[in-house]
């Protein structure tokens, strides 16, 4: 049986729908799962072995050139190579109109959310067989559910693994610990002051740690080198593709991140990990792992690096205590 899952963004998105790959790739041996994803995250899907092959769309792209012609010439591209594959059933994860369209180019069978489960009702238009999974869950459980449905299993909801390991790849000339700081996000109302992330990472070198950080534009370069300047010891990775962060990433003592992607890969690999959340509610959509914690910010507050630090020692302390 062939399955095609469509999950096209973002990269949180992404990374939610791994537990539920990793339940139906171990349920479901007889399956070959191939991933439709957009085409910046496809480093992210290829992190699981149970992917086969990787069909990218550029929405976000496409949007831009919309009557462009080489636009329509890989739109045309992807049906093709999505007709090719003649899968028996495609399950559409994400529960949007665009995902269903992309989902139908497949001429297969669709099976997803219903119309009061679906993030866009509009989307279920397009599906073939549906499946009721209530919306006050988080994410992963959501779409944990939702394969389970669609491919005749019951996933064991007390345990959470990923199924994913970090690619080979190391920061050279640094040793000992090291705590990789995600100061980048999508929103400027995520972000945390750069002063707060320059005071954790003067506390975390007391502690005898290396900070880590990176950036992928111009404004978060003068974050990461503000951070360095104010804290010398500071390792600042430059702009690289996102396999090379996250070979780094996923060797990391401990990641403290802002609501970002790369935050939930580092909690999906296992690390110790502290989001900090400052506009957005973490419930239904924060990282989850063995060792992921949340501070969220109080109404008119916000978190502090001594808290932020304190945190990340009790999570420490936690994997530390774990069997091997």
């Amino acid at each position: 049986m062939k399955v095609l899952i469509v999950k096209t963004s973002s990269m949180g998105d992404v990374i939610h729908t791994f537990p539920a790959l990793e339940d139906a790739s171990r349920s479901r041996p007889d399956i070959a799962f191939d991933w439709c994803v957009e085409e910046a995250f496809a480093g992210i899907v290829a992190l699981h072995p149970a992917i086969g092959t990787i069909h990218t769309v550029a929405i976000r792209r496409w949007r831009k050139t919309l009557f462009d012609t080489n636009t329509w010439r890989e739109a045309a591209a992807l049906r093709r190579a999505l007709r090719a594959c003649r899968y028996d059933l495609v399950i559409d994860a994400q529960g949007l109109l665009k995902s269903a369209l992309v989902a139908r180019q497949a001429r297969a069978p669709i099976a997803g959310f219903n119309r009061s489960s679906a993030r866009e009702p509009s989307a279920t238009l397009f599906y073939d067989i549906t499946h009721a999974v209530p919306r006050d869950l988080h994410a992963i459980e959501r779409t944990r559910r939702l394969f389970g449905l669609a491919l005749g299993y019951q996933p064991d909801l007390s345990t959470l693994d990923s199924g994913i390991v970090p690619p080979s790849g190391s920061l050279a000339g640094i040793d000992g610990k090291t705590a990789f700081l995600l100061h980048g996000t999508s929103r400027e109302d995520k972000k945390w002051p750069v002063e707060d992330w320059i005071g954790t990472g003067r506390l975390l070198v007391e502690r005898g740690m290396t900070p880590v950080t990176t950036w992928s534009n111009e404004r978060e370069k003068t974050v990461a080198e503000a951070i360095a300047k104010a804290v010398p010891s500071t390792v600042v990775v430059p702009k690289s593709p996102l396999a090379d962060i996250a070979a780094i990433l996923g060797r990391s003592t401990l990641v403290i991140g802002a609501d970002t992607g790369l935050t939930h890969l580092a909690s999906a690999f296992g690390l110790p990990t502290v989001a900090v959340f400052l506009a957005t509610e973490p419930g239904l959509t924060g990282p989850r792992g063995p060792y992921a914690s949340t501070l969220l910010a109080p109404a008119g507050g916000g978190v502090t690096p001594t808290e932020v630090v304190a945190e990340a020692e009790k999570l420490l302390a936690l994997k530390l205590q774990a069997p091997v």
